[in-house]
């Protein structure tokens, strides 16, 4: 019988995940899945590897939250594995841009993984090992069924996907579960995996049990067909690839697309292809509903078509092509960023926030600069967009106020408000860039070491 280092290195190496001295940063929650990753790829198992992990700590659950971090901290540095955790609130991130928690969730810890292994491993090198397993995938697959889902979402989780691998794809919670148990290995039970309100916990414990009682094989053979269906979809992206390259012009903040060479393209096609070139020149893109591409693919059969999309995007037809822009004095909004100290946050068109350690008496009377009480601070930074409902103590007052009112009196138009960056050190906002540093981060008499935060738009 194989045992979990025998599947996880025979899908390592069918797949091409890893190569030998490779930076891989472990997506570590602490949960059985990804603890188990971190042993595999700590003791050499999948090859000598430079292994090094990520934890997010979401907020959600107070001090079991925190307990997950350090637990993570904890096995890490008897590994001697290098560790870094971030703190972010994802169900204020998830309330801002209407998204469910676990959505945002990914969506946060994969950029702040993918700006981490930038940092330690050069733009676009090494890999990113997540714990994803063969139930994962049978979840997945039902949970779409259930929501809907095209052809790429009902081809289950990836293998390979850019720099992110996923190892333990082909193995089973259950042997998992018995790797660890042999190694006397503990880890960290998420209670919210079992409450069954959520989608994902009431397929693991109710739907997926009643169809491996129909037929114990289901989750491998479903594994197959999914298999098969991500290779149609990965033809299907292929050309859609090519189709983009020859039929849409880029130019900066525009995209368009040649009317006349897209309607000879199947409907199918051409919703791929007006995504693919979206993505392409506005990565705020991915966010758009499949409402938004629809509308774009069917104001492909007009000579007179405008729609207005969100992120200040705008697409109209004209001389015989569909062109979309950003609207003038319309930017993207702040994407979640982390801002090490010292260190530096790449907000793409909006500029760049910087950190540096300096003298508290150098304080600044700058609005695009601020000093901050090092002392306060608990970790990593992150840069982020306002949130409805935000709040903080303004320098200088005794009450809090709402984010939305700071920016209202500064005069930050209403449109451009979500491209106003903000620091925030966990649940707290330190400061909204250009506008309003913290009280409770100022600079005291008491200060021995004090940060200062820099926007360059």
């Amino acid at each position: 019988m194989l045992t979990l280092p025998d599947v996880a290195l025979a899908t390592a190496e069918r797949h091409a995940m890893l190569a030998p001295g490779e930076t891989v940063l472990a997506m570590v929650s602490g949960g059985a899945d990804s603890t188990a990753m971190l042993r595999l790829l700590a003791s050499s198992e999948l090859g000598a590897l430079d292994v090094r992990v990520l934890h997010v700590n979401h907020l959600l659950r107070g001090e079991e939250s925190d307990a997950d971090a350090a637990f993570v901290e904890a096995l890490c540095e008897r590994l001697g594995v290098p560790c870094r955790v971030v703190c972010y609130d994802v169900s204020g991130y998830a309330s801002a841009e209407g998204l469910n928690l676990e959505d945002a969730g990914r969506r946060v810890r994969y950029r702040f993984a993918e700006e981490e292994l930038d940092a330690v491993a050069g733009a676009g090198e090494g890999r990113i090992a997540v714990a994803h397993t063969l139930d994962d995938n049978a979840e997945t697959f039902l949970m779409r069924v259930v929501t809907g889902a095209g052809a790429g979402g009902l081809a289950g989780i990836p293998p390979v996907r850019g720099r992110i691998v996923r190892p333990l794809l082909d193995a089973r919670r259950a042997d998992v579960v018995a790797y660890l148990r042999g190694l006397e290995q503990e880890w960290r039970e998420d209670i919210t995996n079992a409450d069954i309100s959520r989608l994902r916990a009431r397929v693991r414990h109710e739907v997926m049990p009643a169809l491996e009682a129909v037929d114990p094989r289901f989750p491998a053979t479903l594994g197959r067909s999914l298999a098969l269906l991500a290779e149609e979809d990965s033809l299907l992206s292929a050309m859609a690839d090519g189709f983009a390259d020859a039929f849409a012009e880029r130019l900066p903040e525009e995209v368009s697309l040649d009317l006349a060479q897209m309607r000879t393209l199947s409907r199918v096609m051409q919703r791929r292809v007006v995504r693919t070139a979206l993505l392409r020149a506005f990565p705020d893109a991915s966010r758009l509903e499949a409402a938004h591409t629809g509308a774009l693919v069917d104001g492909l059969a007009f000579d007179a078509f405008a729609r207005d999309l969100p992120f200040g995007l705008r697409a109209f037809v004209e001389y015989g092509r569909m062109i979309v822009s950003r609207e003038p004095g319309a930017l993207p909004p702040v994407a979640p960023a982390l801002l090490d100290i010292p260190g530096t946050a790449d907000l793409g068109p909006l500029g760049r926030i910087e950190a540096e350690e300096t003298s508290p008496e150098k304080l600044s009377e700058d609005p695009s600069s601020a000093v901050i009480d090092a002392a306060r601070l608990g970790g990593s930074l992150v840069v982020d967009a306002p949130r409805e409902g935000d709040r903080m103590r303004p320098l200088g007052m005794t009450g809090t106020k709402k984010l939305s009112d700071l920016l209202s009196e500064a005069g930050v138009p209403r449109r451009q408000r979500p491209a106003t960056p903000v620091v925030r050190n966990g649940e707290d906002v330190v400061w909204v860039a250009g506008v309003r540093l913290s009280e409770d981060y100022r600079v005291t008499a008491s200060t021995v070491l004090a940060v200062r935060l820099s926007w360059r738009p």
